[in-house]
């Protein structure tokens, strides 16, 4: 069940934010994208509830793009992001409307895309609700590497089942994922020799931090900051 954290500091969405550009269609579905097509190295970047829209999201596009890589921002959630001022449709009915493994079955045709386009290698990276996605992805072998922030509803025997390289991100203060269950799933990649990862609890910070972090708070952008270049440091190891 998702938790008011979940849903904490909703962005002001903006669809004309970034500095890409938004397309009707790639592979199937509508998406902002960022960077040199031509890129052998693409990232597909899975949003939380509130969609492909946030600033904060493009923000981080436009960054991973600049540091060389192809970025897929896709709208899995179709033009309806969560909206927590309305009170007919809360987290727990939203959230049937709009499952992980409805999104895991519509990112494969943008991975797909991303290959036909002369991509060699695919990473993702998913916040909240995006985690759960490239959860799926990181089990069913769809993408070379994986990196997961502040995670929503993803458990040890999804981490059990992955894949590929795997970076964890997690919050000191995070009712989806706490420190205790983060460290689980360390283990867990610890005793599967096979599997490169990274695991890191940020003190100080909660759920959402990486994406719905305030602006003007310094603290925060400086932790965010370090969580983007953590996350591209992952993906210059295991995509380039």
């Amino acid at each position: 069940m998702a938790s008011p954290q979940c849903c904490a500091n909703p962005p002001t969405l903006n669809p004309a934010a970034g500095e890409g550009k938004v397309v009707d269609s790639f592979g199937g579905i509508k998406a902002y994208v960022a960077g040199a097509q031509e890129s052998k190295a693409a990232v597909v970047l899975i949003s939380d509830v509130f969609g492909f829209g946030a600033p904060n999201l493009r923000k981080i596009a436009d960054k991973v793009a600049a540091s060389g890589y192809f970025v897929v921002v896709p709208d899995f959630l179709h033009g309806d992001p969560y909206v927590p001022e309305d009170a007919d449709r809360p987290i727990a009915v939203w959230i049937k409307e709009h499952t992980a493994g409805k999104a895991f079955e519509e990112a494969k045709p943008v991975i797909a895309a991303l290959k036909e386009q002369g991509a060699s290698s695919v990473g993702a990276a998913g916040y909240c609700w995006g985690a759960k996605v490239v959860a799926e992805l990181a089990k069913a072998n769809e993408i070379q590497t994986a990196v997961m922030s502040h995670p929503s509803f993803v458990t040890v025997d999804d981490i059990k089942e992955v894949k590929c390289p795997i970076a964890v991100l997690g919050a000191e203060t995070d009712v989806m994922s706490p420190p205790e269950l983060v460290k689980e799933f360390e283990q867990v990649l610890s005793s599967n020799s096979g599997i490169a990862h990274f695991v890191k609890i940020f003190p100080g910070v909660s759920h959402g931090w990486t994406v719905r972090y305030n602006g003007e708070d310094a603290a925060a952008v400086k932790s965010a900051e370090e969580a983007l270049t953590d996350m591209i440091d992952w993906f210059n190891k295991n995509l380039k």
